[in-house]
């Protein structure tokens, strides 16, 4: 399996007030532990469990996550930006490992 990779799209600048949407998507292949390899063994599970967005260390969106969720998963939602700041995104693999990918955004 490759190294799971975040990508996040946010506007590098944005009015006070504004309505941004951010896009993010992960590189990861979502094993439900179900099937088995050309030999037989079965590939071990390693889904994403969760996922969090914060703004200046303040949570805004949390989500759980469950085997059904697609390899590859995408999400856009939407921020209203009062003020400067640091967006910081992690994604929780049930294994233990963390994915955290960081924005920062400016006043325009």
């Amino acid at each position: 399996m490759s190294n799971p990779t975040p990508r996040v799209r946010v506007p590098a600048k944005a009015k006070a007030g504004e309505v941004i949407e951010i896009k993010t998507l992960i590189s990861h292949e979502m094993e439900s532990g179900q099937r088995k390899d050309s030999s037989g063994k079965v590939i071990p599970r390693k889904i994403i469990k969760s996922f969090t967005a914060s703004f200046n260390g303040k949570p805004f969106l949390e989500s759980d996550w469950h085997p059904a969720i697609s390899a590859n998963p995408y999400q856009s939602f939407y921020f209203k930006v009062s003020e400067a700041g640091e967006f910081k995104f992690v994604w929780k693999d049930d294994d233990g490992s963390e994915y955290v990918s960081t924005n920062k955004i400016q006043l325009a």
